[in-house]
């Protein structure tokens, strides 16, 4: 079993699932604004449930996965940020990418908290993962997503249809060392 690291930005926290986000994780993923470009159709609880539970169990077969992000200050729940391998069946094959995702509570949005997150994720993943190859998919309409992923570097490699919605394809190259490491993080691990 991986440790999960616990990174620390000016505003936000990144750490392991706890079993008590899931209510929490329930309503981000019922909210039809964050589904919009997730699948399009608000997650049942059960289908939360079934994604809370790959986001944790990914962690211990790649050594990586996704983070719960949480207000610094608050303690609030506001989604999650990280990387995940799910065999998409998707021309080109993303597998064995860390594939990039976010998303992040209609609350959190507009304040560049989703860019502070992945900022944080890749710069953790650049240090501890440099020789695999970034990737996202990012449906066309979902502007904000697209210039966070930018921000990062991800330039746009292919388009193509998945599971009926128009989307995006972006890889990473990783920034050189200065950049990679520009994040104001700070990483430790639960005991």
């Amino acid at each position: 079993m991986h440790s999960v690291p616990i990174i620390e930005t000016e505003r936000l926290v990144l750490r392991p699932y706890r079993r008590d986000d899931f209510t929490s994780y329930a309503a981000l993923f019922a909210d039809a604004e964050v589904t919009r470009f997730v699948g399009g159709v608000p997650y049942t609880r059960e289908q939360s449930w079934t994604r809370f539970l790959r986001q944790v169990g990914m962690w211990h077969y790649f050594g990586f996965g996704f983070f719960a992000i949480q207000d610094r200050t608050t303690g609030v729940f506001l989604g999650e940020a990280g990387f995940h391998d799910v065999h998409r069946l998707i021309t080109p094959s993303l597998e064995g990418t860390m594939e990039t995702g976010w998303a992040l509570s209609p609350k959190a949005h507009g304040q560049g908290l989703a860019t502070e997150a992945v900022t944080a994720a890749l710069s953790w993943a650049d240090r501890q993962f440099p020789k695999l190859r970034k990737t996202c998919i990012i449906d066309v309409g979902n502007n904000a997503s697209i210039r966070v992923a930018e921000k990062q570097g991800f330039k746009e490699f292919w388009r193509t249809t998945y599971h009926g919605t128009h989307v995006i394809m972006f890889e990473r190259q990783r920034k050189n060392t200065t950049q990679a490491g520009s994040a104001k993080v700070h990483e430790r691990f639960e005991t």
